[in-house]
């Protein structure tokens, strides 16, 4: 889904530039099983995972790897109507950030942002090194082989703290029809082609159950 977190892949000369035009409508992704629509123009940049307090303090788990857009006097826009809010105070929590927005005032109004998403408009994302891609630039991508056998599509984008994992929805004849891990690491991602919505690997052995 489109987040302000990015993907690097190490080693893979054979990238294309980045697009900028991500096409019409408002695309649905998946998280933690759920469906998450994102506005056009717009990156993730947090959830609200619950409260914090009684004086309407929320619990946000970050979805961005720049946490200094949540310096207080910057604004986010807030849930499917994309209310624009301006941040009040921020500070950590364990893994988490707690946030206190202009105009949530006490424990209920700050309960009913459970669960609600916050959004930054996709201009003021920050520029990318070369070989690194937005997640949502990743998700959605068609996969195919060396060879020009088409694999699947990345539905997820994992991170594990060395290197991360795209997660492939494959064809029905490839991998028994069940979901295909592939680390990116430059042995594996041979190619990136953003305008043509293809990614090209090479299958190490092992990735694929026989």
């Amino acid at each position: 889904m489109p987040k302000e977190q990015n993907s690097k892949i190490p080693n893979s000369s054979n990238a294309k530039p980045r697009a900028s035009d991500k096409g019409g409508g408002a695309p649905v992704y998946m998280h933690r099983n759920k469906p998450v629509r994102i506005p056009d123009g717009y990156i993730a940049v947090g959830l609200v995972t619950s409260i914090h307090g009684l004086k309407g303090e929320l619990k946000v788990e970050l979805h961005t790897d720049f946490p200094e857009r949540f310096e207080p006097g910057t604004s986010l826009f807030v849930g499917d109507q994309l209310v624009e809010m301006k941040i009040l105070q921020a500070r950590p929590h364990k893994n988490q950030l707690l946030l206190m927005l202009e105009g949530v005032k006490g424990s209920d109004q700050a309960e009913a942002l459970r669960g609600t998403w916050l959004f930054v408009n996709e201009d003021d994302a920050v520029e990318l090194e070369e070989d690194t891609y937005w997640v949502h630039e990743i998700v959605g991508i068609d996969v195919q082989t060396e060879e020009g056998q088409r694999l699947g599509t990345v539905t997820e984008v994992i991170f594990t703290g060395s290197n991360e994992v795209y997660v492939l929805q494959t064809e029905p004849a490839i991998n028994q029809g069940k979901p295909l891990l592939l680390p990116a690491i430059g042995d594996v991602i041979q190619n990136v082609d953003l305008p043509a919505n293809l990614m090209t690997v090479r299958l190490l052995p092992g990735l694929l159950d026989e």
